[in-house]
């Protein structure tokens, strides 16, 4: 077993780790047709960087695949990843123009011009949402905004019924947070930082309308956030990065429990490769087939290779429609009814207010949120509220926010036979309880402030951003379509790992539930399976 004193290494921000993980990373094919391994791990979020780690932790030599990039070369510009305010390819995973969250100013369309490329961040559209998904070695941790938190306990006992709660809060969500690098804000820093006098200004506004607010514990080290404002080191969180990645600051997967994992010298990952098909193969385990893709979305090489055990790990969306398409062409026939369905948006909606001219929000704004409204407990429409930047880089007078509800929406993952290809049956339509809630805070606000909604950023007229999610979770949903802890029944040495576990909804920003879930699961399939 690696110590603790390795992971600690090797989850530090420093070179050590950055060369592990580059060694495990490399550019190019880390698996060969034909190649036999003992665990598979479809993807590099979450989920399967927590399997990464765990499985070579127990001394199984374990193989990544990844669809999209090593982000470990800098570009011509000698940063790894563009920011917001200039994107370039590297923003956008195979779009000739960008499609940001905040897509319009003024009811002017903000998107730009790119080269096609395999770029960080995916927003995959489906009939009635888009999806924002990370692309690359270490997934979502790539491009969200850190914010790491734990879930209200009676809610996790709702969503998850068949999970004892005491262990997940006694045990996996300290493990995860420990292992994420989880930090707290200095609230004196924070108390004077220009960077986040945007988040001083909501919260102020909430308090006086008679909400309550609280910090928000992140991943991105706060303490070289404040070196940023300090201006001692290089700008990340304060230079307009984040959703296409940051260059500095950000305790991300691949920083953090993937180089711990190849730290143990049992990890290889496979970068840009598309898991196709999954099978039962005669010599035992599962052919698993992948597409070699380049930097252009084009397939260079078909590669199938045989695995003992895999571990579906491509995120509610990857893993869902990958399962379904499956089942649908024979592959997996036997798998429930169930894979496909309870997926949700987390009830997801984005709004922005109007600032009176005197009342500034700042021309610097972190890209890590540190705070957020907290009006769950109101059960006529529970709301959590992220108190998010606009790092435009002048200011503005927007107060942005991106709010999660009690949405009991849901839709499913459906196979179309005539394209071979899978959608999902949301429709935008299904928002409607997210925006509700959402509209009962802000209208509050709003009145209480005499403040107004800015109805030009997410199309001409359009108050609300009730189209899009950063937080898809379901589609295979834990005890219902796998067992309690993610084997899928039926195929003895399949399971899954991720977000698609959780049916729909967090109530909070997801990624540290997924983790703690997943290393509930891998501890429990370790010690049962693989002895």
């Amino acid at each position: 077993m690696t110590s603790r004193r390795t992971l600690l290494r090797a989850a530090a921000l420093g070179a050590p780790a950055a060369v592990l993980f580059a060694r495990a990373a490399a550019a190019g094919a880390a698996l060969a047709d034909g190649d036999h391994v003992p665990a598979l791990v479809v993807g590099s979020g979450y989920g399967g960087s927590v399997a990464a780690l765990r499985l070579t932790q127990a001394g199984v030599a374990t193989a990544v695949v990844e669809m999209g990039m090593a982000w470990n070369t800098a570009g011509p510009d000698g940063a790894i990843f563009c920011d917001m305010l200039d994107p370039d390819q590297r923003s956008y995973w195979l779009r000739t123009t960008t499609d940001q969250p905040v897509g319009y100013f003024l009811g002017i369309g903000a998107n730009k011009s790119i080269t096609r490329y395999t770029g960080v961040l995916d927003s995959e559209k489906f009939a009635g949402i888009r999806v924002y998904q990370g692309r690359g070695v270490g997934g979502g941790s790539l491009v969200n905004g850190g914010m790491a938190v734990v879930p209200k306990r009676d809610y996790l006992a709702e969503i998850l019924p068949s999970v004892d709660v005491a262990a997940m809060y006694a045990t996996y969500f300290p493990r995860a947070n420990a292992a994420l690098g989880v930090n707290a804000i200095d609230t004196a820093w924070f108390e004077t930082a220009d960077c986040y006098r945007y988040a001083r200004v909501s919260r102020d506004q909430a308090q006086a309308s008679g909400y309550t607010t609280t910090f928000l514990n992140n991943v991105y080290d706060f303490g070289y956030m404040a070196k940023e404002q300090a201006g001692t080191v290089p700008r990340s969180a304060l230079a307009s990065e984040v959703i296409y990645g940051n260059n500095h600051g950000k305790r991300s997967l691949d920083k953090t429990y993937l180089a711990a994992a190849a730290a143990t010298g049992r990890l290889t990952i496979t970068a840009q490769h598309v898991v196709t098909a999954v099978a039962p193969n005669s010599l035992g385990g599962f052919s698993v087939t992948m597409n070699q893709i380049d930097t252009a979305g084009a397939t260079v090489a078909v590669k199938t290779v045989r695995a003992d055990r895999v571990f579906f790990a491509a995120g509610s969306v990857g893993t869902s429609k990958l399962l379904v398409a499956m089942r649908a062409q024979g592959r997996l026939p036997d798998l429930p009814d169930a894979v496909g369905q309870g997926w949700g948006n987390n009830g997801n909606v984005m709004v922005a207010r109007a600032q009176h001219l005197w009342n500034t929000t700042g021309a610097l704004e972190s890209g890590m949120p540190a705070m957020g409204i907290d009006n769950w407990a109101d059960a006529a429409g529970p709301v959590f509220a992220e108190i998010a930047p606009f790092p435009a880089g002048t200011e503005l007078w927007i107060s942005l926010y991106l709010a999660i509800t009690k949405n009991p929406n849901r839709a499913r993952f459906l196979y179309d036979s005539s394209t071979g290809t899978v959608g999902l049956s949301w429709q935008t339509a299904q928002n409607q309880p997210a925006v509700t809630a959402a509209k009962r805070v802000f209208d509050t606000i709003n009145k209480a402030q005499a403040t107004v909604y800015r109805s030009d950023l997410f199309g001409a007229n359009k108050v609300w951003g009730d189209d899009f999610t950063y937080h898809p979770l379901g589609g295979c949903v834990l005890n219902v379509a796998t067992d309690n802890y993610g084997r899928l029944p039926g195929y003895p040495g399949l399971y899954v790992m991720d977000g698609s576990l959780i049916p729909g909804s967090t109530g909070v920003n997801p990624f540290v539930t997924i983790t703690a879930l997943a290393e509930r699961n891998i501890e429990r399939i370790i010690a049962t399976d693989l002895t």
